[in-house]
């Protein structure tokens, strides 16, 4: 019999829910897709649940994102699964958001893609130093999806563009920093704290109670967030209004504090698809003024076209399936994408709601 994927637990009022894939690193195929939302739909209509801890097993990783190679042996099979994936997860992440009891996100290691996902639908957002958090999508010639169009553009600055277009990796000091995470538990005070929510007397709001519970074992702000030293580069350059200007800008960079900080990006820059990297920074402007619903919409708008007219099957090809780290983008550089390529990814979406910003 093969082993769980989900595990699910209820202790005290709590419904634990554990991704359980820790070899693969805890990353989301539709069967876990749809245990989590069977499990919330059904958590939802239980009153004796007061809220819900979202969580996984092994050190390694919270959940580093979707079955990548799920979804491209699906589109060449021409079975249709990776739309359904891509429906089902968005509509699992939705449903997080707008779950109206408390939701817990209790990350350690690497949380990226589809594991942002979840995290960043849960009311409370909590991470231990051992935390590797990103957006990596457009190193697999894809864009930020699972609601990043919502939540990166809501950053300050140019920070969410920055994360958005370069995928970089960020610690627990840069997450608290840039708002996409609340609080930070020491990795050996896990188990002190799943004893306190054990044995927490729970009040008319459950929310107030997680709050207090994480106001004593973690912390808010920890020292160290590299974005919050390279931020006026990081706005001044992400700011520009097209990834050549981000390029050039970028390439310019005069300051000494910031010019190894600059170099990197470049470099980090060029190993992109160039294509997937116009495409997330339009993505994110239109998603700065869309409602959460309309940004998935949107999101599901592009996948429909991506897997046959996008970089991503190129990039699995070359980063999973083959493994020769060489990827043959299309375009292969900045300068030769049409603008009007990346518009018509575009073209046709309608959003269905007044605009919202947050």
């Amino acid at each position: 019999m093969s082993e769980q994927t989900v595990l699910v637990e209820v202790r005290n009022s709590v419904g634990h829910l554990t991704l359980n894939r820790p070899a693969g690193l805890n990353a989301l195929n539709l069967d876990m897709v749809r245990q989590l939302r069977s499990q919330l739909d059904a958590w939802l209509q239980d009153d004796g649940i007061k809220a819900v801890v979202l969580r996984a097993n092994g050190e390694k990783a919270f959940c580093a994102g979707g079955d990548i190679r799920g979804l491209y042996d699906s589109y060449l099979a021409g079975d249709g699964m990776y739309m359904t994936f891509f429906r089902e997860e968005y509509a699992l992440d939705q449903l997080i958001h707008a779950y109206p009891k408390p939701v817990l996100a209790l990350m350690d290691g690497f949380v990226l893609g589809g594991g942002m996902g979840l995290a960043q639908a849960a009311s409370h957002r909590v991470i231990t130093e051992r935390v590797k958090m990103g957006m990596p999508e457009t190193g697999i010639g894809y864009f930020p999806d699972v609601g990043g169009s919502y939540f990166l553009p809501r950053l300050e600055g140019a920070i969410g563009q920055y994360l958005g277009v370069t995928g970089t990796h960020i610690r627990a000091a840069d997450a608290l920093y840039c708002g996409l995470a609340d609080h930070c538990l020491g990795s050996e005070l896990i188990g002190e704290f799943d004893q306190a929510l054990n044995q927490l007397d729970w009040s008319a709001e459950p929310a107030k109670d997680l709050d207090q519970l994480l106001h004593k074992h973690a912390s808010q702000k920890i020292p160290g967030s590299e974005i919050k030293a390279m931020r006026s580069a990081i706005d001044h350059h992400f700011s520009q209004p097209d990834m050549h200007r981000i390029r050039a800008s970028l390439a310019a960079e005069e300051c000494p504090a910031f010019q190894d900080w600059a170099e990197r990006t470049l470099a980090a820059i060029d190993a992109k698809s160039p294509l997937a990297m116009c495409v997330t920074l339009e993505l994110l402007r239109q998603g700065r003024e869309l409602t959460l619903a309309d940004c998935f919409a949107l999101e599901l708008h592009l996948d429909s076209q991506w897997f046959a007219d996008g970089d991503i099957m190129e990039g699995v090809r070359a980063l999973i399936v083959d493994k020769d780290k060489n990827p043959r983008w299309n375009p292969p550089t900045l300068a030769e994408v049409d603008p009007a390529r990346v518009a018509a990814f575009f073209a046709g979406f309608e959003p269905s709601q007044a605009a919202e910003r947050a």
